[in-house]
């Protein structure tokens, strides 16, 4: 559900662009709004999950992101684009207790040395989610109305905000009937969490010494920011008529092939990771991505539509070949280690603001939308450059330093 949830973002950005007649600056407060809850709240939500244990803080999770979900519906009959901001935080935020309490309590349920397959398998079922939300939201978004595009968009905004309704109000349902699940359910409630899992009450500070977490952490930053940020653009990048000449109504699916890509790739990974050096394979992949980008850059038609969905497969290691690079060797600075890194993921509400600003300076220099889109790739390529960095060079485990200047 909430890699599900996740990826709805991509196609809510270009509709509700289309709605409020925003720019891409206006449109990408979607991801910081979603992603901004990662920084703002994972603080917040460990603790939460240190008082109650992971089975409640799930069901805690999946209430308040069925609650945000609710949120939208309102904000959607009122048609007013600000309202969406606050209901996505909202619900961002449930998948925030999520995401610090699931993986942990996987690994928990059931014998010791299974709890990486576990974890991996959880991991390949988000994939899924991922893969068809654009999918499923695009086909519910942009037809769930008799009218042509042309009579649609002859409507006020508010009636035109309202196709997003049945979708939420879909998946509130289904996280408020799955949060009674898991209560209901005869899991073991284990006390343990994060903060209790730390005696010593290990400091961000000492953990930061460590050079290859600092550089990992900002790895992540980079790394989640360059991958929503291509998500995030794709369906306007699909649909302009020199590049994919995509439909609205077929854009959810080619989205969803670039996370289907991601899906593929993690599977593929798995098995190369088993022989092959992971730095030097996150290096690669990161590589081949900035090749990819500079294509799109320099190229029209299908191929740059391509170029970019294909990237996708290549991204699918990054995530967690970095934050296992980031924990090699921390001992009990682990749980620490770990939260800076979920934090990190805030990356996804940075880095698609700012292509956002680009794409808008590039548009009013250069005056083509095509050219400002392919142009602005250049910021994700850097961010792959610094991947492509950490892999080979920064995330050497070295001895910590005394104190961080």
């Amino acid at each position: 559900m909430w890699g599900f949830i996740t990826e709805l973002n991509d196609v809510l950005i270009p509709h509700l662009k289309s709605v409020f007649s925003l720019n891409y600056r206006q449109s990408m407060l979607i991801q910081f709004c979603f992603f901004g809850a990662y920084l703002v709240m994972a603080v917040p939500a460990g603790r939460v999950v240190a008082h109650v244990g992971y089975k409640f803080g799930i069901v805690i999770g999946l209430l308040v992101a069925g609650g945000g979900a609710l949120l939208i519906l309102p904000a959607a009959q009122i048609g007013a684009y600000n309202l969406f901001l606050p209901a996505l935080f909202i619900l961002a935020t449930g998948i925030v207790l999520l995401q610090v309490s699931a993986n942990p309590y996987v690994s928990l349920l059931g014998a010791p040395q299974h709890a990486a397959s576990r974890l991996n398998f959880a991991q390949a079922i988000n994939s899924v989610g991922h893969t068809i939300g654009p999918a499923v939201g695009g086909a519910l978004i942009f037809t769930t109305t008799h009218l042509t595009v042309t009579e649609l968009a002859a409507l006020p905004a508010a009636q035109r905000a309202q196709t997003v309704q049945p979708l939420y109000l879909g998946v509130a349902l289904a996280l408020i009937a799955l949060a009674v699940a898991v209560y209901l359910f005869r899991l073991p409630a284990h006390g343990e969490a994060t903060e209790k899992a730390d005696p010593q009450r290990h400091t961000f500070i000492e953990v930061l010494r460590h050079k290859h977490v600092r550089w990992g952490v900002l790895a992540i930053f980079l790394y989640v920011g360059a991958e929503v940020t291509i998500g995030s653009f794709l369906a306007s990048y699909a649909m302009r008529p020199d590049i994919g000449a995509i439909a609205k109504a077929d854009v959810g699916f080619y989205v969803s092939l670039y996370w289907g890509c991601a899906m593929t790739g993690r599977f593929v990974g798995a098995a190369l990771l088993l022989k092959l050096n992971p730095r030097r394979m996150l290096g690669a992949y990161a590589t081949i991505n900035i090749a990819l980008l500079l294509a799109t850059i320099f190229s029209s038609g299908e191929f740059a539509m391509w170029s970019v969905i294909v990237i996708g497969f290549f991204n699918s290691i990054m995530f967690p070949t970095i934050f296992t690079l980031v924990i090699d060797r921390l001992g009990p600075l682990t749980p620490k280690a770990s939260s800076l890194l979920v934090m990190a993921i805030f990356g996804g509400a940075v880095i698609p603001f700012l292509q956002g600003h680009l794409v808008d300076f590039l548009q009013a220099d250069v005056g083509n939308e095509t050219t400002a889109l392919q142009y602005a790739f250049v910021l994700p390529a850097l961010c792959y450059a610094y991947i492509v960095w950490y892999g080979l060079r920064g995330s050497r485990v070295g001895a910590p330093a005394a104190s961080i200047a």
